[in-house]
Parts: C-alpha cells; sequence; structure tokens
C-alpha cells in the first residue's frame, strides 16, 4: 500500500475527504429546508426556486471535465483544498444577498467550489489502496455525505429555530475554511507522474467518451442519480406539501428518514463491497437491482402519492445510494492513470441531470399551470416525466453493445 500505515492513511487521508463530502451533500439538499423559508422572505416563485437551487448543480457539472484533468495532474490534496476556499467564499455570498442574482451566485460559488469533494477522493483512494478496495471506500465515502444529507434535513430544521438561515450559511463558511485548512496540512500526497501534458490529458477525455462503455451508464447518471438529486434537494419538499398537505416539521422528519435510508444504503457498501467481489459476485448485478427498485419506487409515488409513502421515500432513498456503484463500474474500465476523468465524466452527466431536471421541474410546473392545470396535477405530471425518462435510460442500459 505505501509506508503510511493502514490507520494512518484512516487518519490523514480518509477522514479529511469525509468531512469535505459531508459538507459537499449538506450544501446540496439544504435547500429542502430552507428553500421555503427563502422563498417566503423573497416572494420566489417556483420557477425562481428552482433556478436559484440547481445554480449549484450548473456550476458543479460545469466544473467535471476540467477537475479531472486538475486532479489527474496536480492531484487531490491541493485541488480540494483550494476549491473548499471557493465553496466558503460562495456561503458567505450566498449569506450577506437580498437579491435572486446574489443568492444565485453565492449558491454557484458554493457548488463550483464543492465540485471535488467526491471525486478528489475517489482518486485519492485509487492511488493509495487496491482496487478491491475501491467500492467498498466508495461505500464509506457515500456514508459521510449521507451525513450530511441526514444534517440538512431535521438538524437544520430544528436549527432555523435558533438562528436565521444567514446566520448558519455563515456558520457553514466558517467549517468549509477549517476543512481546507484540514485537507491541506493533513492529506499525504501523491502526485501524477510529471510530463502530462494538456494535449495528452485532453485526449484521455476524448478517449473516455468515444468510449461505449461509458455511454452504457451515461443516461442513468443523468436521469437517475440526477434526478434523484434533483427531487431530494428540493421538489420533495413541495411535492410533500401540495400532494399530501405536510407541514413543514413532518417533511424534514420524513427527509430525515430518507437520509437515514441513504446513509445504510452507503454503508452496506462500506461494510460489505469488497466481501461480495471477493465471493465472486457482480456489483452490476447489485447495481441492476437496484436500479429496477429505485425507478420502481418513484414511478409508484408518481401514480399513488398517498399511498405509503412514509416507506416508499425511504427506499427510494436507500436504492439510489446504490446508483454509485457505477463509478467503480465505469473507471474499472480504464486505465489508473484515467480514474480522475472518469469519474468526473460520470459526475458531469448526473449533475447536467440534477441542474436540468431541476430546473426543468419549476418551469414544466409553472408552464402547465399557466395552462390551467390544477397544482397537484402539474407535479404529478412534472414526476411522472421524470420516471419515464429513467425508464428510457434503464431500457438502454440493458441493450447489448452491439446494438447501441
Amino acid at each position: 500500500m505505501s509506508a503510511i500505515g493502514e490507520r494512518q492513511l484512516w487518519l490523514r487521508l480518509f477522514l479529511p475527504f469525509a468531512a469535505g463530502y459531508f459538507l459537499s451533500y449538506l450544501y446540496r439538499t439544504a435547500n429542502a429546508v430552507i428553500g421555503p423559508v427563502l422563498a417566503r422572505d423573497l416572494g420566489l416563485g417556483d420557477n425562481a426556486l428552482g433556478l436559484l437551487t440547481s445554480t449549484y448543480f450548473l456550476a458543479f457539472g460545469a466544473a467535471q471535465l476540467p477537475l479531472g484533468m486538475l486532479l489527474d495532474r496536480f492531484g487531490p490534496r491541493r485541488v480540494e483544498a483550494a476549491l473548499l476556499v471557493l465553496a466558503a467564499l460562495g456561503a458567505a455570498v450566498f449569506a450577506s444577498s437580498a437579491t435572486l442574482g446574489g443568492l444565485a451566485g453565492g449558491r454557484a460559488l458554493i457548488g463550483l467550489g464543492v465540485a471535488a469533494c467526491l471525486m478528489a477522493s475517489f482518486k485519492a483512494f485509487s492511488q493509495w489502496f487496491p482496487p478491491e478496495r475501491q467500492a467498498s471506500l466508495t461505500g464509506w465515502i457515500m456514508a459521510s455525505g449521507g451525513l450530511g444529507a441526514l444534517a440538512a434535513a431535521k438538524p437544520l430544521e430544528i436549527a432555523l429555530g435558533f438562528a436565521g438561515w444567514r446566520e448558519i450559511v455563515f456558520a457553514l463558511a466558517v467549517v468549509t475554511l477549517a476543512v481546507a485548512a484540514l485537507l491541506w496540512w493533513s492529506v499525504p500526497d501523491k502526485p501524477a507522474a510529471a510530463g502530462t501534458g494538456f494535449a495528452e490529458q485532453l485526449a484521455g477525455v476524448r478517449q473516455i467518451f468515444a468510449s461505449r462503455h461509458f455511454w452504457r451508464y451515461a443516461p442513468m447518471a443523468f436521469w437517475v442519480t440526477g434526478g434523484f438529486m434533483a427531487i431530494q434537494g428540493l421538489w420533495a419538499t413541495r411535492w410533500m406539501t401540495v400532494m399530501e398537505g405536510m407541514e413543514r416539521a413532518a417533511i424534514a422528519a420524513r427527509l430525515t428518514w430518507i437520509s437515514v435510508a441513504m446513509l445504510a444504503g452507503f454503508l452496506f457498501m462500506g461494510f460489505f463491497a469488497t466481501a461480495l467481489v471477493r465471493r465472486g459476485i457482480k456489483l452490476e448485478r447489485v447495481y441492476l437491482g437496484a436500479m429496477i427498485a429505485t425507478i420502481a419506487s418513484l414511478g409508484f409515488l408518481s401514480f399513488f402519492p398517498a399511498a405509503a409513502s412514509d416507506w416508499l421515500w425511504p427506499l427510494l432513498g436507500a436504492c439510489f445510494s446504490l446508483s454509485n456503484i457505477a463509478y467503480s463500474l465505469v473507471a474499472l474500465a480504464f486505465p489508473a492513470a484515467l480514474s480522475g476523468r472518469a469519474n468526473t465524466a460520470v459526475n458531469l452527466m448526473a449533475f447536467a441531470g440534477a441542474f436540468g431536471l431541476q430546473w426543468g421541474i419549476g418551469l414544466f410546473v409553472e408552464s402547465l399551470q399557466g395552462s390551467g392545470w390544477l397544482t397537484d396535477a402539474a407535479y404529478r405530471a412534472a414526476f411522472l416525466a421524470v420516471f419515464a425518462g429513467q425508464v428510457a435510460a434503464f431500457a438502454w442500459l440493458l441493450v447489448p453493445a452491439r446494438q447501441r
């Protein structure tokens, strides 16, 4: 592994990256709780709220391809620590803004700043740990994100009872700077081999995007991973309000259960993925089964919004958490030197879906309402459109390579 012991690696490498991804997921999902407060304070409609929240995903997604080249060239420690400083700046801008433009700009800076939190950890793991441990490490790092989503649910709703949303976001800016410092000073460095120029790195990007293997999983990343992030980060709250008449405290409690279920899925991967691989169980089978359950759960919720929703939403979160197996399935098909670019290519598709679908749901709902649709019917149509896209993406995944 290296001269650094296993325990030292866990403390000096895993924990700082886990702290970064915790913050990334907290920022990503916080608007599910803060969004209604913002909408009330600033008089934002569904379209404006969707655009504001989705600017995080736009900036995050736009950073992915250059981020992959930076990670492969300069290493995860330098890249993530530097970007987290931008995230802290974005949080400060968001907390001090009173206009939609200022809030959107701050949210975009946050998205850019946390864009490396997951991909940098994947790159570091590929440098320091053997291949058979990658899936389990993915599960563990995703578990830290699940804790971030958990913190952005009921705990954040409770915090809003003691402090305003501006004070809370300012506090997050300070914590983000502290994590950036921890990464810079604590994480061991193993820089990429010298002599890799921009043209060579760009050729690696082209190799990934020319791969049939990559395009097998890309639509799933867009519609399933991106679709869940779009819904969890904003529209789940509106759905529960409109379709079920739930109050803020009850919604926060349900969001907490969704996050707990996601965390359970991530922990499952952390504890059992390596053992499954060693016993000859293919991770792709686990991935396919989880995706069937994810898509079926969203479809059932869309058709029957009031039926068994207390357990269907957590089931959706638990099954979605296993969608991250796709990162390992894609990256293992490429040389280790391309791992950063392969993972960020998948992430690009996921966050393109998150941005497009989060804003698109708001546009779609307002458009239908303008055409005379009732609000509940408009939301159901929007969710069914996402469900249809997921079904099509899964069908594409199953098509044999030669037919594609």
